[in-house]
């Protein structure tokens, strides 16, 4: 008996798998389990189907805010959320942004729940373009650049 596998359980039971016995099993099922079948199947197919465009239309309303943060009196950090949404590895393109750039990243947890890219130094710009070259899955209308400017007190 080449290609069939015995198994023994507990008790007066011996079940014998092969792949002929399982082909004939499924051919002698009910017209009504198949059409069962065929409709549980239809069902997946269409819920599939649904799920991947509603993840379509998610990367297609998210936005990625670019936003640069004062620290200390002149130095920077620009801070990069959203990403996550457009199924991008964050860690990965945190490394990638600290090879380009020369310069430190991270990522780090917000207090609303989510992660962003810290990058040390004020390259907002310089990231925006960055992302639209190397990164087809963001759309550029869905990057925006936010400048946090704190105002100098007059005197």
């Amino acid at each position: 008996m080449a290609g069939v596998t015995t198994t023994s359980l507990p008790g007066p039971k011996k079940v014998v798998y092969c792949g002929d016995a399982v082909a004939a099993g499924l051919s002698t099922l009910s017209v009504d389990a198949q059409k069962r079948a065929e409709k549980d199947a239809q069902k997946k197919a269409a819920k599939a189907s649904a799920q991947e465009a509603r993840d379509n239309e998610k990367r297609a309303t998210s936005k990625v805010i670019i936003k640069r943060v004062e620290r200390n009196k002149r130095k920077y950090v620009t801070c990069i959320t959203g990403l996550e949404a457009h199924g991008l590895d964050l860690k990965k393109v945190a490394k990638d942004l600290g090879k380009k750039f020369a310069c430190g990243s991270s990522v780090t947890k917000v207090a609303s729940g989510g992660e962003e890219i810290t990058v040390q130094g004020d390259l907002s710009d310089d990231i925006f373009d960055w992302i639209t070259e190397n990164y087809e899955a963001v759309p550029e209308d869905n990057i925006e650049l936010v400048e946090d400017k704190k105002k100098k007190s007059a005197g």
